[in-house]
């Protein structure tokens, strides 16, 4: 295809940019064009040729379990017999049959019991909306459900008038509703090591987006009349039992930070912060400090216990890059992934998410053979800053093996870099900010499974 190229270009040394920018610029988009058109047509039409035949309509209901004649549709029992009252389910809940869709736990991931981490299925999720019980979760002590009607909101320091808040006088306050995806240091972790881990939940899933509504905090610092000339930095401290605390830049949390109690519409679930925490768009969601009660202006980072020995990058020279916050530009291939089958031969969809912490996602390229060769992938509306971006791509599968990847480039023209090249630069022994290519391979058989290129 004309926008299909080979990969021959000089790659970079600096983890900015990883590969040459003329390369990219050579990928043409690939939209809803003729030639897309065409392909879509052909592949429909192939399969519209067996199934639209009698023969074919029979053999199928057959196998489905179907008698009689099966170009007459049987009523169901719920076209003959009344539904269920409004009061029976008066909060909604998923339907019985899409029980396996759950956030899960990967046993060992944590030392104590209470600090767990649960996984969103990011392959069993559409558009770039994480549902609010599915969203991810990553707990330093445990979860609370805290009483919103006593819970305080201080900001102290660095300021002429320090005040104290509670949620009635935050929620009387400007507010704004934005989404945003939030990502945690540690997702893809095990990829570092080898550790060839089966899902794409537990490769990507400590990754959602959300709606989040709150008070801008640069609102709030206004409020309190801040230092301007001496107040450089802000300490987010949580009201958990492990006191998570985490340095952000002044200017960073003048931008786009709020200080959030609603998510998807309605308030904070319990287990992402209830009734408050912080939002901090593009960063780690460890600084998304949650149960938020203070901050605190200072003139300098604070040094606090999860931001000197933990969250912390160690170099192949035995050096740690510290306060390494933004969620570079990172993409994923959510379907097919691994532990997924193809069931047959013939038109498949590829879809996946795409997001970046530096703004918004400029393309996402897909390969179907490790690499070789790419395609540009096609961007689904919304496209917004910081925010999870959905792509798709057509893809006729010929039942030989092949090798899935995807490759996201942002706006500021950052390209996510193959595991090999992000190695090259910080080493093997790293947990933190792996944002390297995915890969998949599929089989002969369709199994899909995770492997590294």
């Amino acid at each position: 295809m004309p926008n299909e190229i080979r990969k021959t270009g000089r790659i970079l040394k600096a983890p900015e940019n990883f590969i040459e920018p003329q390369l990219c610029n050579a990928i043409t988009s690939d939209g809803l064009n003729e030639e897309r058109r065409g392909f879509l047509r052909k592949s429909f039409l192939a399969a519209s040729a067996v199934i639209g035949s009698g023969a074919a309509l029979v053999q199928s209901a057959k196998a489905a379990g179907f008698e009689g004649d099966p170009n007459i549709l049987v009523p169901t029992k719920a076209a003959t017999t009344l539904g269920n009252p409004v009061a029976a389910n008066p909060y909604g809940q998923p339907s019985k049959y899409e029980k396996n869709l759950l956030r899960r736990e990967s046993p060992g991931l944590t030392r104590v019991s209470a600090a767990s981490v649960a996984f969103a299925p990011l392959q069993g999720l559409f558009g770039i909306i994480t549902p609010s019980g599915l969203h991810f979760e990553r707990h330093h002590q445990g979860w609370y459900d805290i009483d919103p009607s006593t819970h305080r909101f201080m900001i102290n320091g660095l300021v002429k008038n320090p005040k104290v808040y509670t949620m009635d006088d935050l929620m009387r306050l400007p507010s704004v509703s934005r989404m945003h995806f939030i990502e945690c240091g540690a997702n893809s972790a095990t990829e570092w090591g080898n550790v060839a881990v089966p899902t794409v939940q537990y490769t990507h899933g400590m990754l959602s987006c959300c709606e989040f509504t709150g008070v801008p905090l640069s609102v709030l610092l206004d409020d309190c009349g801040f230092d301007r000339k001496n107040g450089k930095f802000i300490l987010a401290e949580g009201g958990d039992g492990s006191a998570m605390t985490r340095t952000i830049a002044m200017d960073r949390a003048l931008d786009d930070v709020i200080v959030a109690y609603g998510m998807n519409g309605e308030m904070l679930r319990p287990e992402n912060g209830y009734p408050l925490r912080l939002v901090v768009p593009g960063v780690q969601g460890v600084s998304w400090v949650k149960w938020l009660r203070r901050i605190e202006v200072g003139d300098q980072p604070w040094g606090a216990k999860d931001e000197s020995i933990h969250y912390v990058d160690l170099l192949p020279d035995g050096q740690q890059r510290q306060y390494t916050s933004i969620q570079e530009c990172k993409s994923v291939i959510t379907s097919p992934s691994g532990g997924q089958i193809l069931l047959d031969k013939g038109f498949n969809n590829i879809t996946g998410l795409a997001w970046s912490g530096r703004g918004k996602i400029k393309r996402v390229d897909v390969s179907v053979d490790g690499g070789r060769n790419w395609r540009t992938a096609r961007l689904e509306t919304p496209i917004l800053t910081k925010c999870l971006t959905r792509f798709n791509i057509d893809w006729n599968w010929d039942g030989s093996p092949a090798i899935l990847q995807s490759r996201a480039i942002d706006e500021t023209g950052y390209v996510q870099p193959k595991i090999k090249q992000l190695r090259a630069v910080r080493g093997t022994k790293s947990i933190y900010h792996n944002n390297a290519i995915q890969s998949w391979k599929v089989a002969e058989s369709g199994e899909v499974s995770n492997v590294q290129v």
